[in-house]
């Protein structure tokens, strides 16, 4: 099957070993990023969102504005918009994108962060309201009359999309949460179940969890992995810059006064990509948690470390386990999406293809 790979649109150039200096919307670098991704052969880019950060759905009109092919994941929080007005929003941004735009449906696990824009429910509570929500999207996008939908948050009556997506049946929905809470509704609804960049025991683990869930709807989602490859062109050197990507990491954190967390994160993926850095630094072949040990497991922070020949085979080692999307961004943002396009990209597809062609030959 062929692999997809998605990578990562920031409003600037900031990272872990980057402290921001400008405009948190810096609209000259999303241009160039964009245009980067789009020359370097990514399928999509994500956009995150944050109850600060600029609205990812005006990132991507404009990304998508100044690219030819490319591709968008929006990150997109239910709640803070109606489901049915969400809906629309997304198919005619979709219609006028030309069918590049999927959406990635994060339900937030740090109650503090929720409560920034108003929202107080539970954990438990949010994801009932996703599973609500994303029942009326999809009607949205693809009923064909009007329809009724009563629920514990939503109440809706004769709701109608006139703009449906582009795409068919509807824009494809990515999905993310490790938690008991999250599981059944990723079941649910997820077209493609993402993860963060953990063990391959762990990734085992979960796409067998999620699609025990989905054998429940009789479906068969499709699996993503996020991780931040290090390359070089030696393996000794790669080792090299990612100890310097940690030691940069802590000098950056120092300064802004900010310590590494000694108490459990909120949400069960940091959890669980701190459950595999308290095993090592470095795990399976390259799996890297320098950086997850050292903030918290904040987000995106694990990676593969070595030449792109030996994390081209490494990816592999996850595309036998059943992932067949990776997103992977870099800790310097731009160079790294470009040298992910030129070195790392063109390899594993290569190597995919190879692969496939070798089970179908001994199948046959």
């Amino acid at each position: 099957m062929p692999v997809e790979f998605i990578g990562f649109i920031g409003t600037n150039g900031a990272s872990e070993i980057h402290p921001n200096k400008g405009s948190v919307l810096d609209v000259a670098y999303v241009e160039a990023i964009a245009k980067a991704h789009d020359a370097g052969g990514f399928d999509r880019a994500l956009v995150a969102f944050g109850s600060t950060s600029p609205e990812s759905q005006l990132v991507v009109a404009h990304a998508a504005s100044v690219t030819e092919r490319l591709g968008f994941m929006i990150a997109h929080r239910p709640g803070f918009t109606a489901p049915t007005v969400a809906a629309r929003q997304l198919a005619t941004l979709d219609q006028f994108t030309g069918g590049r735009i999927a959406v990635h449906i994060i339900t937030g696990g740090a109650d503090d962060e929720m409560k920034k824009d108003g929202d107080h429910l539970t954990k438990a509570e949010r994801y009932a309201r996703t599973d609500e929500y994303l029942d009326i999207v999809r009607q949205e996008w693809t009923s064909e009359k009007p329809f009724d939908y009563k629920g514990r948050y939503y109440d809706v009556v004769q709701g109608f999309g006139a703009v449906k997506p582009l795409q068919k049946p509807h824009i494809p929905v990515y999905f993310g949460g490790s938690s008991d809470e999250a599981i059944p509704v990723a079941g649910k609804h997820a077209d493609i179940y993402a993860l963060w960049g953990e063990t391959q025991a762990q990734v085992r683990e979960a796409i067998a969890r999620v699609r025990a869930a989905a054998a429940k709807h009789g479906r068969q989602p499709r699996f993503s992995l996020s991780l931040r490859p290090v390359l070089a062109s030696t393996e000794e050197a790669a080792w090299k810059r990612a100890d310097d990507i940690v030691a940069q990491t802590i000098a950056l954190r120092e300064k802004a006064g900010l310590k590494t967390s000694d108490h459990a994160p909120p949400n069960a993926g940091s959890q669980r990509l701190l459950d595999a850095a308290k095993l090592g630094t470095r795990l399976d072949k390259r799996l890297w948690t320098g950086v997850a040990a050292v903030t918290g497991a904040s987000g995106n922070s694990t990676g593969l470390v070595g030449t792109p020949e030996q994390v081209a085979e490494a990816l592999l080692d996850y595309y036998d386990l059943g992932v067949t999307t990776f997103l992977i961004r870099g800790f310097d943002p731009l160079d790294d999406a470009i040298a992910y396009g030129a070195d790392l990209i063109p390899l594993v597809r290569r190597l995919v293809a190879e692969r496939d062609s070798q089970r179908l030959r001994a199948a046959s």
